[in-house]
Protein backbone atom coordinates (compact mmCIF):
# COMPACT_ATOMS: atom_id res chain seq x y z
CA UNK A 1 0.00 0.00 0.00
CA UNK A 2 1.67 3.35 -0.55
CA UNK A 3 0.56 6.53 1.64
CA UNK A 4 0.65 10.05 1.57
CA UNK A 5 1.03 13.22 4.06
CA UNK A 6 -2.12 14.02 5.88
CA UNK A 7 -3.71 10.39 5.46
CA UNK A 8 -5.39 9.07 8.67
CA UNK A 9 -4.02 5.07 8.94
CA UNK A 10 -4.75 1.99 11.59
CA UNK A 11 -1.36 0.43 13.14
CA UNK A 12 -0.42 -1.16 15.92
CA UNK A 13 2.47 -0.71 18.03
CA UNK A 14 5.34 -3.15 17.73
CA UNK A 15 8.26 -1.26 19.48
CA UNK A 16 8.57 1.22 22.52
CA UNK A 17 12.16 2.94 23.02
CA UNK A 18 12.76 6.02 24.64
CA UNK A 19 12.23 8.31 21.68
CA UNK A 20 9.16 7.05 20.71
CA UNK A 21 7.07 4.23 19.25
CA UNK A 22 7.13 1.92 16.12
CA UNK A 23 3.91 1.38 14.43
CA UNK A 24 2.98 -1.61 12.05
CA UNK A 25 0.99 -0.36 9.04
CA UNK A 26 0.95 -2.88 7.31
CA UNK A 27 3.10 -6.10 6.24
CA UNK A 28 5.65 -4.55 4.98
CA UNK A 29 5.57 -0.99 6.37
CA UNK A 30 6.26 0.89 9.58
CA UNK A 31 6.37 4.00 10.85
CA UNK A 32 7.61 6.17 13.96
CA UNK A 33 5.71 7.95 16.41
CA UNK A 34 8.47 10.52 17.84
CA UNK A 35 7.51 10.97 21.95
CA UNK A 36 6.46 14.90 21.06
CA UNK A 37 3.72 13.73 18.85
CA UNK A 38 1.86 11.13 21.10
CA UNK A 39 -0.15 13.68 22.74
CA UNK A 40 -0.19 17.24 23.55
CA UNK A 41 2.08 18.48 26.63
CA UNK A 42 4.67 16.44 28.44
CA UNK A 43 5.05 12.55 28.02
CA UNK A 44 7.37 11.31 30.73
CA UNK A 45 7.50 7.34 29.60
CA UNK A 46 5.94 6.68 26.74
CA UNK A 47 5.10 3.34 28.36
CA UNK A 48 2.36 4.98 30.43
CA UNK A 49 0.59 6.17 26.69
CA UNK A 50 1.01 3.12 24.75
CA UNK A 51 1.92 -0.87 25.10
CA UNK A 52 3.00 -3.19 22.55
CA UNK A 53 0.42 -4.91 20.51
CA UNK A 54 -2.07 -1.60 20.80
CA UNK A 55 -3.98 -0.17 17.23
CA UNK A 56 -3.48 3.13 17.36
CA UNK A 57 -5.15 5.39 14.75
CA UNK A 58 -1.89 8.22 13.39
CA UNK A 59 -1.55 10.62 11.08
CA UNK A 60 1.36 10.37 8.37
CA UNK A 61 3.32 13.24 8.84
CA UNK A 62 6.34 13.32 6.76
CA UNK A 63 7.49 10.30 4.45
CA UNK A 64 11.33 11.16 3.73
CA UNK A 65 11.81 11.33 -0.19
CA UNK A 66 14.71 9.08 -0.31
CA UNK A 67 14.73 6.39 2.95
CA UNK A 68 10.44 6.71 2.71
CA UNK A 69 11.27 6.81 6.68
CA UNK A 70 7.19 7.24 7.82
CA UNK A 71 6.60 9.95 10.62
CA UNK A 72 3.81 8.85 12.29
CA UNK A 73 1.34 11.43 15.03
CA UNK A 74 -1.21 10.60 17.32
CA UNK A 75 -1.99 14.12 18.89
CA UNK A 76 -2.86 15.68 15.04
CA UNK A 77 -5.26 12.58 14.26
CA UNK A 78 -8.24 14.81 14.83
CA UNK A 79 -6.63 18.43 13.12
CA UNK A 80 -5.91 16.40 9.54
CA UNK A 81 -7.53 18.88 7.00
CA UNK A 82 -7.07 18.55 3.02
CA UNK A 83 -5.58 21.88 3.10
CA UNK A 84 -2.73 21.23 5.63
CA UNK A 85 -2.29 17.77 4.00
CA UNK A 86 -1.80 19.71 0.61
CA UNK A 87 0.93 22.91 2.23
CA UNK A 88 2.60 19.84 3.53
CA UNK A 89 3.42 17.52 1.11
CA UNK A 90 6.55 19.54 -0.01
CA UNK A 91 7.82 20.26 2.94
CA UNK A 92 11.23 17.71 3.77
CA UNK A 93 12.33 17.27 -0.08
CA UNK A 94 16.31 17.10 -0.70
CA UNK A 95 18.06 17.73 -3.20
CA UNK A 96 21.62 16.01 -3.98
CA UNK A 97 22.55 18.19 -6.52
CA UNK A 98 23.66 21.96 -6.73
CA UNK A 99 19.70 22.87 -7.30
CA UNK A 100 20.07 26.61 -6.73
CA UNK A 101 23.07 27.46 -9.11
CA UNK A 102 20.33 27.02 -11.82
CA UNK A 103 22.87 25.75 -14.43
CA UNK A 104 20.04 23.81 -15.93
CA UNK A 105 20.25 21.32 -18.45
CA UNK A 106 22.65 23.89 -21.08
CA UNK A 107 25.40 22.49 -22.22
CA UNK A 108 28.59 22.81 -20.53
CA UNK A 109 30.69 24.35 -23.58
CA UNK A 110 28.47 26.87 -22.91
CA UNK A 111 29.85 27.75 -19.09
CA UNK A 112 32.89 26.34 -19.72
CA UNK A 113 35.10 29.77 -20.17
CA UNK A 114 32.83 31.39 -17.52
CA UNK A 115 33.86 28.74 -14.90
CA UNK A 116 37.48 28.98 -16.18
CA UNK A 117 37.76 32.37 -15.20
CA UNK A 118 35.95 32.18 -11.92
CA UNK A 119 38.67 29.39 -10.77
CA UNK A 120 41.84 31.99 -12.16
CA UNK A 121 40.32 34.10 -9.88
CA UNK A 122 40.24 32.02 -6.70
CA UNK A 123 43.57 30.75 -7.52
CA UNK A 124 45.56 34.14 -8.23
CA UNK A 125 44.47 35.24 -4.48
Amino acid sequence: MTYHIGQKVTGYVTGIQLYGAFVALDDHTQGLIHISECKSGIVRDLKDELRIGKKVEVVVLDIEQYTQKISLSLRQENMVTNQTRMKSVNLHKRFWTNSHLHYGFTPIKDNQSKWVEEALERISK
